[in-house]
């Protein structure tokens, strides 16, 4: 299989440094592009990587902010947030801008590795303290509309997981299905919801009250 490619856009030179020999160090993936500003990344960037670590405050525009853009500009990409505090005021935008994911930099080696194959894939990993932090966070920012949807028990079961931020491997660990059942799910999620990702899907039921 081919390497998982990886661009970083990151300002901090060690981190950066570090988190490029540990992916490039590591079997089956490859880091292709370290930059260190949005403005510098939109700019030059032309392949689209299969995951894109963004740090959430970067001299100029905020990864926060940059997020909706490379979504714009490369759709197939998975966007992963870095952040140093769990208690981050921008995990709520950055969510809704199109971010699969949010991990603390202090994660650990094996961890972020995981968790960049787990973007890959479709999934949507999370620091722990980051997913209470999004589900708090949706559930102040929102209230909860009337209920008007024709989603399944299992399905809505499953965007609560993935809220959470488990992957599609763990979900289906916890509805006792199979990783393609899980991924029969959620296409019909999007076809109910009109939606094309995971981070619309979880914003698009929790405005709608399927989440609470």
């Amino acid at each position: 299989m081919a390497d998982i490619e990886v661009v970083l856009v990151e300002d901090d030179s060690p981190l950066a440094d570090g988190l490029r020999l540990l992916i490039d160090g590591t079997d089956g993936y490859s880091c292709t592009r370290v930059f260190g500003s949005v403005e510098e990344a939109l700019r030059e960037l032309k392949h689209p990587p299969n995951v894109l670590l963004l740090d959430i405050h970067l001299p100029g525009m905020l990864g926060s902010e940059g997020v909706r853009l490379f979504r714009d500009r490369f759709p197939a990409t998975e966007v992963i947030m870095l952040t140093v505090y769990s208690q981050e005021d921008r995990v709520f935008e950055s969510i809704c801008n199109g971010a699969c994911g949010y991990l603390l930099k202090k994660t650990p080696p094996a961890q972020l590795l995981q968790a960049i194959a787990e973007a890959s894939r479709g999934g949507a990993p999370m620091s722990p303290e980051i997913a209470r932090k999004v589900v708090s966070l949706f559930r102040t920012v929102h209230p909860r509309p009337q209920v008007d949807h024709d989603l399944t028990p299992q399905e809505t079961r499953l965007l609560s997981l993935l809220s959470e931020g488990h992957g599609y491997e763990s979900a289906g660990a916890n509805l006792n299905v199979s990783v393609n059942t899980v991924r029969n799910y959620v296409r019909s999620v999007y076809d109910k919801l009109h939606v094309h990702s995971k981070s619309e899907a979880v914003s698009k039921a929790i405005r709608r009250g399927i989440l609470r």
